[in-house]
């Protein structure tokens, strides 16, 4: 007989970005990865949207988009699974923070929880800074509230355009 934690299903929603390749077939490729994963299910990805670097300002400018997904995975195992995906797509960490990247996979949210862990923060701590991530996080929740945060729609009413431009 199964777990309760192996028959729990959370809605995630992770931001996905590239700037180095073509970035639109990086983050499909991501996102086909992590949906052959048994304890991932794919649910839809917003339209791709085109920003300026964010941090470290010389380099090409990002594709990004964000995944819908539901997940049997803990928020710690999800997050393992996103870094391998990232590895796994060529994805090279170096010392340079905010560098250029063939992929970037971000737990976003994971269900209404909020959790501060060692190398776990839930919702991400910078999203409701980035319109990348607000614009098409909105496409596919527009009434989404960001937990211990507020509405994500007044968080992106409240920014800059941030040089952000939905490309499809």
């Amino acid at each position: 007989m199964p777990s309760s934690r192996e028959t729990e299903v959370t809605r995630v929603y992770i931001g996905l970005g590239s700037n180095l390749g073509n970035g639109r077939a990086l983050i499909n490729e991501a996102l086909a990865e992590l949906e052959c994963h048994a304890g991932i299910h794919f649910v839809r990805r917003s339209s791709f949207y085109s920003s300026a670097p964010w941090g470290n300002e010389d380099q090409p400018d990002f594709t990004n988009a964000v995944g819908e997904l539901d997940s049997s995975l803990s928020a710690e195992e999800l997050l393992s699974v996103l870094l391998a995906t990232e590895e796994k797509g060529g994805r090279v960490r170096n010392l340079v923070r905010w560098g250029p990247r063939t992929i970037d996979l971000d737990l976003l949210l994971y269900g209404r929880q909020i959790l501060h862990r060692p190398g776990l923060y839930v919702p991400h701590p910078r999203m409701h800074l980035r319109a990348f991530v607000l614009l098409p996080l909105l496409e596919l929740a527009a009434d989404m509230e960001i937990p211990g945060v507020g509405s994500a729609r007044e968080c992106l009413d409240a920014l800059e355009k941030q040089g952000v431009e939905k490309i499809n």
